[in-house]
């Protein structure tokens, strides 16, 4: 048998059907009072039944006012859990297990959205003439950083009782906890910045958080950059020496992607030349990685194909994670099993302005995302500026609805 389809099994107990997971997509679908709604309900249950042995949602938002979009989904102490239930129940369905990634934005919050703006300190996302589109931060206290700590395991305790299997601490991508791992995010001369074991701090203390709220059999993952892309970032040592500081805090898994809003890598966009090849952005970081990993990776970015997924479990890669691939065939894990290959690709953007094309190929998938919710199968042909249009004018109108809800819940 293909060691894709060899169970995992991690330490907490949990025991994963296959080497495959469904990895997180940010699908900006919240229903009212930003809960999940019936889309999601319906999008999770067809790819619990697509094969992949875990599924990993998209963002959770940990605190009600900071969003990395106005369709983001919340689960704090004042959300009702019986739609969180159905959500778990869809993606468990067929087999799967299913692990909640919850996040914090921090500095990468639009600056149309009401709410906070929190960073390490004070240091704006740079985008050349699209930074506007981003709000002014403010460095966070002490006080807000035990605050949010807290939020994350409540998140965390939440997501276990309504029937998720795990949670996944967002640390990547540059949210709140990977810019506090970034040395040119993190410019504190406190206890929360300057060496790399200040600057893991926060992650550290919100993985022991959640570690003390959840069972022990409860799943805990953590994603990470294994490189930011920028010059100066946090890089492969660094993720190197942060992945054996989460080993004796209990972490089942650790997730490696790579890139920020500035340096949009995990979207096939890279500021460096180590990412070049058009699938598995990341293998030859994480190869490196997996030699002294004490926990088991899972490496997500740009996979499409059964050939590279193998390519990755035999560079000591525990785990393959696909995004886009999934969105575009739901069914992509069976049709591995199968001996099949994906018939439909998205197409690829090669517009001059990068963050505009990283928001159009993002588009493109939540695109694909949304005609599966209309059972309508997904389709390779959507054209991006079609689809960019589409995200925008939703994105307008879950804008209107945020915005009430948060000035109603006071």
């Amino acid at each position: 048998m293909s060691e894709l389809f060899s169970p995992l099994a991690l330490r907490s107990g949990t025991t994963l059907g296959n080497r495959i997971a469904k990895a997180a997509m940010e699908e900006n679908m919240a229903g009212g009072a930003q809960l999940p709604d019936e889309r999601l309900i319906s999008l999770y249950r067809r790819w619990g039944a697509g094969g992949a042995g875990l599924l990993i949602t998209g963002n959770v938002m940990v605190h009600a006012e900071a969003l990395t979009g106005p369709a983001g989904v919340v689960l704090d102490d004042r959300a009702p859990l019986e739609s969180f239930t159905r959500w778990a129940e869809a993606g468990k369905a067929a087999g799967a297990a299913v692990w909640m990634q919850i996040s914090h934005p921090g500095r990468q919050v639009q600056a149309r959205m009401p709410g906070v703006v929190w960073g390490p300190s004070a240091i704006s996302v740079e985008l050349g003439r699209h930074s506007k589109r981003f709000g002014q931060p403010f460095a966070m206290t002490n006080k807000q950083i035990e605050e949010t700590t807290q939020r994350f395991a409540t998140t965390a305790r939440l997501a276990e009782r309504a029937g998720f299997d795990g949670v996944e601490v967002h640390a990547a991508h540059g949210y709140l906890l990977s810019q506090f791992l970034s040395p040119l995010v993190n410019q504190r001369k406190d206890q929360w910045g300057g060496t790399l074991e200040n600057r893991a701090r926060f992650l550290l203390e919100v993985v022991r958080a959640i570690r003390g709220v959840v069972r022990p059999s409860s799943a805990v993952a953590v994603k990470l950059n294994s490189a930011d892309f920028q010059r100066g970032g946090f890089d492969a040592e660094d993720a190197d020496r942060v992945i054996a500081m989460l080993e004796p805090l209990g972490v089942d898994l650790v997730e490696l992607s790579g890139g920020s809003y500035e340096s949009p890598a995990m979207a096939g966009r890279p500021a460096d030349a180590r990412t070049v090849a058009r699938e598995a952005y990341f293998l030859e970081l994480a190869a490196e990685l997996a030699k002294n990993s004490p926990v088991p990776l899972m490496l997500t970015g740009g996979i499409t194909r059964r050939e590279t997924a193998e390519e990755v479990l035999a560079s000591g890669v525990a785990l393959v994670g696909m995004g886009t691939a999934i969105a575009v065939t739901p069914d992509l894990p069976n049709r591995w099993r199968a001996g099949r290959e994906a018939t439909a690709r998205l197409r690829r953007v090669n517009w001059r302005d990068k963050t505009l094309a990283s928001a159009a190929s993002m588009a493109l998938v939540r695109h694909q995302m949304r005609r599966i919710t209309r059972d309508r199968d997904p389709t390779g042909g959507t054209h991006p500026l079609h689809a960019f249009a589409c995200d925008q004018r939703a994105q307008r109108r879950a804008l209107g609805r945020y915005r009430e809800w948060l000035e109603a819940r006071g």
